[in-house]
């Protein structure tokens, strides 16, 4: 395993020292650590630097899944099907173990993936809804990866589901630096994967209701690549599977109905039309976006961009147990304990896999701490551009190459603006999580040790003060203010404000 490192108790207070407390786990000698005073720089006021060129940049294809459980993989204990693509990708690169998404929910995380910026410091930091379509949209001047790769030469390109601003708003995805956008502008859109419309670019696509929008996202994703081939691309691709409604195709359902025959009279719905035999749809959804990683694989291989190109896969959160999916049935989450809207590690602990042949040293694993707010630095660099100053991302290319000197964090850090509030913070193999923080933001804390006890299922802050003390005084040092998400709304429900939409054509 490369890139692990043990923090003890020992080490722990070692660092933190006996007199500075929590002052001195939260000083600014790492990368993404904040000032003292909590206080960060929003997106708007961090600016890129001028980009270098580099010599033979790769391509780069990064594939998000939706709800996908760390557990859901082959590759990562899955025993009911097998993933055999996405393993490939496992097999002949880099899995690994210990990667957090940026959030429990959908737009948080993808506004880390976006922006560089843990959810503490992040503009989107939990689900709000526009009306009719959207989501609250990120800042006209937010520096995206996709401004920076776009700057630094690269096509970009975006396939499937947005939910940072909706249709014509600041945050629509062509205003953040892509150059063509296919799929859901907006997340409740996203609910039924038979949808009366999608959206390319800034054109609304109006479609039957009997169309599987995931084919036709995948479809326009081979396109891009197809049309970009002698030039440099980064082609975003986050697909809408496996988050519920179960909808899938018969022809992926139906080589599990006999294998899952008990749950045949089981009928889920979430959006859309109801379905028969959730587990067998779910099987399906999983093993088609399997089938469609091998076709990107073949289409890389036969334009000869096979070695010019590192492939990525993950996910947006834990697994989700809606539309009739039973994620204990197929150990969705793994060793681990929660799911989705939890801040536990089965909420946020995510699967990652790379493949550049020749560049990722094949099989192996990676014990290294790394988060969504590390992939716009990782990309950058990728790409040869200069990353902003002022993002929590620190890039893993010398993990990715198999060699060099690896940055680590000092801590990474979440908050959830939804059910009450909550707050999480690993650092080292210590993790932190205090829950019902809009209503009492010194709630008790819960410590776990996830080296001993990767399920969190031995509480030990009774045990640990002096470390319960440390990583509160994190928790209240990472946590920048913002007007929007306030913890004190948390309680109540998340009430959508509505910026002005212009017209969509």
């Amino acid at each position: 395993m490369m890139g692990r490192t043990h923090m003890g108790r020992r080490e722990f207070l070692r660092q933190a020292g006996r007199a500075g407390g929590a002052a001195a786990l939260i000083g600014t000698t790492g990368a993404g650590a904040v000032a003292r005073t909590g206080a960060a720089k929003t997106p708007q006021q961090a600016q890129a630097r001028p980009v270098r060129q580099a010599q033979g940049k790769p391509n780069i294809v990064y594939i998000l899944a939706d709800d996908l459980g760390y557990g859901d993989l082959s590759c990562y204990g899955q025993k009911k099907f097998t993933t055999p693509n996405i393993d490939r990708l496992a097999a002949e690169g880099m899995r690994f173990t210990d990667h957090y998404s940026g959030s429990t929910v959908c737009a948080p995380s993808r506004c880390c993936l976006m922006t560089g910026l843990h959810t503490g410091h992040a503009f989107i930091r939990g689900n709000k809804e526009l009306s009719p379509e959207g989501q609250h949209p990120i800042p006209a001047g937010t520096v995206t990866v996709a401004k920076l790769l776009k700057a630094a030469g690269y096509a970009t390109g975006m396939f499937g589901k947005w939910g940072l601003g909706g249709p014509g708003t600041e945050g629509d995805p062509v205003k953040q630096g892509f150059d063509e956008f296919f799929g859901y502008n907006c997340q409740r859109q996203a609910h039924t994967y038979y949808p009366g419309h999608l959206w390319h670019n800034d054109q609304k696509v109006p479609l039957d209701g009997k169309t599987y929008s995931h084919d036709l996202i995948v479809e326009k994703a081979l396109a891009f690549v197809k049309a970009n081939r002698d030039r440099p691309f980064f082609c975003y691709m986050p697909v809408t599977i496996p988050h519920a409604s179960l909808h899938v195709p018969e022809d992926s359902a139906a080589p599990f109905r006999k294998k899952f025959a008990e749950f045949e009279d089981v009928v889920g719905r979430y959006a859309g039309p109801q379905i028969k035999n959730p587990a067998a749809c779910f099987a399906g959804m999983v093993t088609r976006l399997d089938g469609h990683v091998g076709t990107l694989l073949s289409l890389l291989k036969e334009l000869g961009l096979d070695e010019k190109t590192i492939v990525m896969f993950s996910s947006d959160n834990g697994p989700h147990s809606e539309g009739g999916h039973r994620p204990a049935f197929f150990d969705s989450n793994g060793p681990l304990r929660g799911q989705k809207r939890d801040l536990t590690e089965g909420g946020i602990r995510v699967p990652l896999v790379a493949r550049w042949p020749g560049k990722v040293p094949a099989g192996t694993t990676s014990g290294h701490v790394s988060a969504f707010w590390d992939m716009l630095p990782t990309f950058c660099e990728l790409a040869g551009a200069e990353a902003p100053g002022s993002i929590d991302g620190i890039s893993f290319v010398p993990t990715l190459r198999g060699g060099g000197q690896q940055r680590a964090h000092e801590y990474l850090y979440w908050e959830f603006w939804e059910r009450n509030g909550a707050l999480a913070v690993r650092k080292g193999d210590w993790k932190a999580v205090r829950v019902g923080t809009a209503t009492n933001p010194d709630a008790p804390m819960k410590l776990y040790n996830l080296k001993d006890d990767l399920g969190e299922t031995t509480d030990l802050a009774a045990k640990h003060p002096e470390i319960v003390s440390a990583l509160a005084g994190i928790m209240k040092a990472a946590h920048g203010r913002s007007e929007i998400w306030d913890f004190r709304e948390a309680g109540r429900g998340a009430k959508a404000t509505k910026p002005a939409a212009k017209k969509a054509k």
